[in-house]
C-alpha cells in the first residue's frame, strides 16, 4: 500500500531548520521509505545533505542540490540535473516557504515581495520547468504545501503576505490540476495548521513567544480541538497519500491537516 517503487520524487525545501524533523525532511524520508528515489533541494545544502544521509542510511537512494527556488535559472538547472541523473520526474513536492508578520500598513514593500517570491513564485517556477517533463511522460503528480492561513485568519496575528501567498498556492494548484488533467497529471495542495516543528523553537519562540518555548507550545496546543499541534509526519503522510497511486482519482483539491483548527473560530 502507498508504494512508490521506481518513482523519482523532486522535493524542494527538503532540509530542516536545525535538528529534528521539518516538513520537507519528513516528506523526503517518508517517500524514500516507500520506495521513491529522492532528488532533494534546499538553499541550505548542509540541511539537504543531512536529509539524504538519513535516506541512504536506511537503504534508500537519492541526490541533493543547493538551489534558491526563487531564482528561475537555478530552478531550471536543478530540474536539468535531476533529469540528467534519473531521466524522469514522477513526483514534485513544493515545500519552500516562510512567514513574516505584518499588515498592509506595517509591512515593508520589500518584505511583501519576498513573501510572494518565497511562497508562491517558487511553486510557479518549479511547475514551469517540471510540467513539460510530466507532459512528455504522460503522467505525474504535484503536491504543493500551502497553509490553513490561506483559508482563514488567525484571530491574534496578522500575516497578510503569508496568507495571501498561501491562498495563491491553493488557487495555482487547482489551475494546474485543471489545465493538465487530460494529460495524466494530478495536482493537489496540503494545508498544515499549527505544527510542532523545529521552526517553533528556532523562530516563533523569538518572534511571537517572548522567548518562552514552553508557554508558546502550550498555547498552540490548547488552540487545537485534538489537544495538540501536529508534526512534520502528519504533513508527510498526507503528501504520501496524494502522490501514491491509491489517490489516482484525486486532483484539484486540498487536504487540511490541522487537528480540527479551521472548524473553530478561535
Amino acid at each position: 500500500m502507498l508504494r512508490l517503487d521506481g518513482k523519482i520524487a523532486f522535493i524542494t525545501g527538503a532540509g530542516s531548520v536545525g535538528e529534528g524533523w521539518g516538513n520537507g525532511r519528513a516528506i523526503a524520508v517518508l517517500l524514500a521509505r516507500q520506495g521513491a528515489t529522492v532528488f532533494a533541494t534546499d538553499i541550505d545544502i548542509a540541511a539537504a545533505e543531512a536529509t539524504l544521509a538519513i535516506i541512504t542510511g536506511e537503504g534508500g537512494s537519492g541526490a541533493v542540490k543547493r538551489c534558491d527556488m526563487t531564482d528561475g535559472n537555478a530552478v531550471k538547472d536543478a530540474v536539468d540535473d535531476c533529469l540528467a541523473r534519473y531521466r524522469r520526474i514522477d513526483i514534485l513536492v513544493n515545500n519552500v516557504g516562510g512567514s513574516v508578520p505584518g499588515d498592509p500598513v506595517t509591512m515593508d514593500e520589500a518584505v511583501w515581495d519576498r513573501q510572494m517570491d518565497l511562497n508562491l513564485k517558487t511553486v510557479f517556477l518549479t511547475c514551469k520547468h517540471v510540467l513539460p517533463v510530466m507532459r512528455q511522460q504522460g503522467a505525474g503528480v504535484i503536491v504543493n504545501i500551502a497553509s490553513v492561513a490561506g483559508i482563514r485568519d488567525a484571530p491574534d496575528r496578522n500575516y497578510v503576505a503569508y496568507a495571501a501567498s498561501k491562498a495563491g498556492v491553493i488557487r495555482i494548484s487547482k489551475a494546474i490540476a485543471m489545465a493538465n488533467a487530460k494529460v495524466g497529471i494530478r495536482c493537489n495542495a496540503v494545508l498544515p495548521g499549527l505544527m510542532n516543528t523545529p521552526l517553533v523553537t528556532h523562530r516563533l519562540v523569538r518572534d511571537i513567544g517572548g522567548n518562552d518555548a514552553e508557554r508558546l507550545i502550550a498555547e498552540r496546543n490548547a488552540r487545537v480541538p485534538l489537544g495538540r499541534m501536529g508534526d512534520a509526519w502528519d504533513v508527510a503522510h498526507a503528501v504520501l497519500f496524494l502522490v501514491a497511486d491509491e489517490a489516482r482519482y484525486i486532483t484539484a483539491t486540498e487536504i487540511v491537516v490541522d487537528g480540527g483548527l479551521t472548524a473553530t473560530r478561535s
